[in-house]
């Protein structure tokens, strides 16, 4: 059965912080990041350290950002999310990847201001999208997200390749063909693929260059 979605008194609220996570927070986020696997019946999943924390949230390539939220100056919750890109609007989204609040705080709308202050960072950033993902059997979650307005995509399935399968995919790939078979292509990522020494033009393989 779902849960309905209870307005915490006014007076509770302010009790509650929500504030953007520093360096320092890294050990109660990878903390949090722990009780969510725990509490997902996956407690032996989290491989993250700290420092992949520090390097990832806080380095000088933002992976992902992160809100901590307090309650009565103690360590309540977070929300952790980063951006995505949506082809079809043409704007940039957010994905939350973690939307915890301990067991002790839960009931006082925690998580409904954490959800809540993301959307609003969505709409200053003029993302038309807002999205997370959640486990099937979590009722009560699932329940809380519709009442907050969210839908299910029931027509849409998420796909991943991880451990040794993400190799052995990348062993399959082809290498790029080149109108200059003598010009050679180094891949720096899935982002940039830079061609040396001079550019030249990249064709489709089985098709003649034009």
């Amino acid at each position: 059965m779902n849960q309905k979605l209870v307005e915490p008194a006014a007076e509770a609220l302010s009790m509650l912080t929500i504030r953007p996570a520093t360096p320092t927070d890294v050990p109660q986020i990878l903390s949090f990041i722990r009780d969510l696997a725990v509490y997902e019946r996956e407690p032996d999943a989290v491989r993250a350290t700290e420092a992949d924390l520090l390097r990832d949230g806080f380095g000088p390539v933002k992976r992902f950002d992160c809100l901590i939220a307090e309650w009565s100056g103690a360590p309540a919750g977070l929300a952790l999310y980063f951006h995505n890109y949506s082809t079809w609007t043409g704007r940039a989204g957010i994905h939350v990847e973690d939307l915890f609040v301990r067991p002790e705080h839960r009931g006082k709308g925690i998580g409904k201001a954490l959800l809540t202050r993301v959307a609003a960072i969505a709409v200053e950033e003029g993302c038309p999208r807002l999205q997370w993902d959640v486990l099937e059997w979590n009722t009560p979650a699932i329940g809380f997200y519709q009442q907050m307005g969210a839908q299910m995509l029931m027509e849409w399935r998420t796909m991943r390749v991880t451990g040794e399968g993400l190799p052995a995919l990348a062993n399959l790939s082809s290498p790029v063909m080149l109108t200059d078979p003598s010009k050679s292509v180094i891949l720096s990522g899935a982002k940039n693929p830079r061609i040396l020494p001079d550019g030249p033009q990249i064709s489709t393989p089985g098709k003649d260059s034009q």
